[in-house]
């Protein structure tokens, strides 16, 4: 994994560092849930002309750039024989086009992860506490994808920071309701790992 800028976080088991050499072999066995901030998309809506056709409610679409870069994670995932359970994503256009190019199987659209309508205004209580509750539930196989939007990110887990667009924070659940950070991989550093 030399050149890969992934940042490792927090201990996993027994307050023990999870090394960048151990993070691949650690997510090939499953059991950890990634939040996925949606890959890149403009900050303004595309008017009729430039929506894609079925992009039919005209909202924040993903621009080259975030196809490109969820595409390459998507295939680096499948390429690396990392196993991917449940995949949850926010209803809004841009991160179903994230989880659409990174070809995750089965999505299921969750209201608790979306915008509400509210074009990314406020993100209420409730939604934070089901994606908290969410990312600390172990998964029964492989591992979870969440695909959200920094509003819930910041909201549910404000001593993250800043995550970037299309940033997974790999997390590891501990079973009793908490969760560790294990790294924070950036959608052009998923091709990198070795």
């Amino acid at each position: 994994m030399s050149g890969v800028g992934v940042t490792l976080m927090a201990g996993v088991a027994h307050g023990q560092t999870l090394s960048a050499d151990a993070l691949l072999p650690a997510l090939r066995q499953g059991g950890y849930v990634f939040v996925v901030r949606h890959a890149t998309s403009p900050g303004e809506a595309p008017d009729a002309q430039t929506a894609n056709p079925d992009n039919t409610k005209l909202e924040r679409q993903l621009d080259a750039a975030g196809r490109t870069g969820a595409a390459a994670m998507g295939r680096a995932l499948r390429d690396l024989d990392v196993p991917i359970g449940g995949v949850f994503t926010s209803p809004a256009y841009r991160a179903l086009e994230t989880v659409k190019f990174a070809q995750l199987a089965n999505p299921t659209s969750v209201t608790e992860l979306g915008d509400g309508g509210q074009s990314m205004q406020g993100v209420p209580e409730a939604q934070a506490a089901w994606l908290r509750e969410k990312a600390a539930q172990v998964p029964r196989g492989g591992n979870t994808i969440i695909v959200t939007h920094m509003p819930n990110i910041s909201r549910a887990f404000p001593a993250w920071g800043a995550v970037a667009d299309g940033e997974t924070v790999v997390l590891r659940p501990d079973g009793k309701g908490g969760t560790s950070i294990v790294a924070r991989v950036k959608i052009e550093e998923w091709p990198g790992l070795r």
